[in-house]
C-alpha cells in the first residue's frame, strides 16, 4: 500500500513537473511568437519606410529631372531668343551696309605748294558737303607728282589699274594724265585748277567737255589783275613772267596777258624755263630787266617762289601774286582766287558723278568768277614800296607779316 501511495505520489510529481515545463515552453514559444511579430512587424516597417524612401526618391528623381527639363528648355528659349536677337542685329547691320554706298577715289596734284594744298582741302570738303566723308564712306588714294609729267602719268596709270570710283586731277598736267590714263575706261576725271581747259584739250570751245571729263578752272583775271598793278605803279612799264614751257595753261595765260597789256601801258617779258633747275638763273636774269614780277600759277615757278621773291628783293621790285597763298609767303598784292573755295565747287560737282546724278561728259567746266584783292603790307615795306590806303582797305584780306613757306 505504501508503494503504490509511493508510486502515486511520484507520477502526480511527474505532472506537476511536465505542466510547469509545457508552461515555459509555451511561454517561450508565445515570446517567440510575439518577436516574430515584431520582427515582422519590423521588416513591415522597414519595409514600408524603403518603399517610402524609394517614393520619395523617385518623386525627388522626377522633380529635378522635371527641374532640368525646365531649365534646359529655358536656357533653350534664351540661347534662342539670343541668337534670334544676334541675328536681328546682323541682318539690320547687313541692310545698312547694303544701304551705305562705299567710294573710292584718287586724288592725283601735280605739285605741292599752298594753292593746291587749298584746293585739295576744298575737294574733300565739298564732298563732305555731299554726305560722302573721308573715313566714313569714302576712300581716298593722294599722290603727289612733285611737278613731274612722267609721275603724274605713272599716278593716274595706277589709279586706273585700282579700278577706283573716280579720279581728281589737281593742276593741268595732273589732269591731263588722268584724262589719258582713263581713255577706254569707265572712270571718270574730275579736274581743279586748270587755267585753260580748252587750251589743254580737255574742254570744247563752248565749255563742254571732250569725254568722260570735267571740273573748275582757275582762270586768272587778267584785265584785273593789270589793272591793279597799274594803280599801285603808276610808273611801272615792264612787266616780267616766269613760266614753264610745258605747262599748257602758262602759255595760255602769257598770251591773255600780252593781248591786254597795252591797254594798261605795260610790256610783257617772258622767261621760260624747263625745269625747276632751270628757276634761278632764269629769276637772277629777268629782274634785272623788269619793273616787276607777275607771278601766274604757273606750277613749277610756284614751287620756286621763294628764289623769286629773294631776287626781287635784292632789286627792290614787287612780285604780284596770283592767289591768296602767294600773297601771305611774300608777294605784294593779287587780284586773285580762293583754291580752297575753288576746291568746294569741285567736290561738288565730282558728288553728283559719284552719286550718279549726272555724267561728268556732260557737265561743262566751272569758274569762279570775282576775283578778290589780297594785300601784303609787310612785302611792301620790305622793298620801301609805298601803298594806297584806299586801295588797301578795299581788300578782301590784308596780311602784316610775311608766313614762312
Amino acid at each position: 500500500m505504501k508503494k503504490k501511495m509511493l508510486a502515486a505520489i511520484l507520477a502526480a510529481s511527474m505532472m506537476v513537473v511536465s505542466v510547469t515545463g509545457c508552461g515555459d515552453n509555451r511561454k517561450v514559444a508565445e515570446d517567440n511568437s510575439v518577436a516574430e511579430d515584431t520582427s515582422e512587424e519590423t521588416a513591415e516597417d522597414t519595409s514600408n519606410a524603403e518603399d517610402t524612401s524609394a517614393a520619395e526618391a523617385e518623386s525627388s528623381e522626377e522633380t529635378t529631372e522635371e527641374a532640368a527639363e525646365e531649365a534646359s528648355d529655358d536656357a533653350t528659349e534664351e540661347t534662342s531668343d539670343d541668337a534670334t536677337e544676334e541675328k536681328e542685329e546682323e541682318t539690320d547691320a547687313t541692310d545698312v551696309s547694303e544701304g551705305a554706298e562705299e567710294y573710292v577715289i584718287g586724288i592725283s596734284q601735280f605739285a605741292e605748294h599752298g594753292s593746291l594744298d587749298n584746293c585739295r582741302v576744298g575737294f574733300l570738303q565739298g564732298l563732305a558737303n555731299e554726305g560722302i566723308v573721308e573715313g566714313e564712306n569714302l576712300t581716298v588714294h593722294f599722290q603727289n607728282a612733285q611737278a613731274d609729267t612722267g609721275t603724274a602719268s605713272q599716278i593716274s596709270d595706277a589709279f586706273v589699274a585700282d579700278g577706283v570710283d573716280l579720279i581728281c586731277g589737281i593742276a593741268t598736267p595732273s589732269a591731263m594724265s588722268a584724262y589719258n590714263s582713263a581713255l577706254g575706261t569707265t572712270v571718270p576725271v574730275i579736274y581743279s585748277a586748270v587755267s585753260d581747259p580748252v587750251a589743254a584739250e580737255l574742254a570744247k570751245e563752248d565749255g563742254t567737255p571732250v569725254g568722260n571729263i570735267t571740273g573748275t578752272s582757275d582762270a586768272l583775271a587778267v584785265t584785273e589783275q593789270l589793272d591793279m598793278i597799274r594803280k599801285m605803279l603808276p610808273d611801272a612799264k615792264k612787266i616780267g613772267i616766269l613760266y614753264t614751257t610745258s605747262e599748257t595753261n602758262s602759255e595760255s595765260t602769257i598770251a591773255q596777258y600780252k593781248e591786254h597789256a597795252s591797254e594798261y601801258g605795260f610790256e610783257i617779258v617772258e622767261s621760260g624755263i624747263n625745269t625747276l633747275a632751270d628757276l634761278d638763273m632764269a629769276a637772277a636774269d629777268l629782274v634785272t630787266k623788269v619793273d616787276c614780277i607777275n607771278n601766274l600759277t604757273d606750277n613749277t615757278v610756284v614751287s620756286g617762289l621763294q628764289t623769286v621773291l629773294s631776287y626781287a628783293k635784292e632789286q627792290k621790285i614787287p612780285v604780284f601774286g596770283s592767289e591768296v597763298e602767294q600773297v601771305k609767303v611774300g608777294c605784294v598784292a593779287a587780284m586773285g582766287l580762293d583754291y580752297i573755295q575753288l576746291g568746294i565747287q569741285t567736290g561738288e560737282m565730282a558728288a553728283k558723278v559719284l552719286k550718279g546724278e549726272s555724267k561728268a561728259e556732260e557737265m561743262p567746266f566751272e569758274v569762279i568768277n570775282e576775283p578778290s584783292l589780297y594785300v601784303n603790307t609787310k612785302a611792301a615795306e620790305e622793298i620801301g614800296m609805298t601803298l594806297d590806303d584806299a586801295l588797301v582797305s578795299s581788300a578782301a584780306e590784308t596780311f602784316d607779316s610775311i608766313a614762312s613757306n
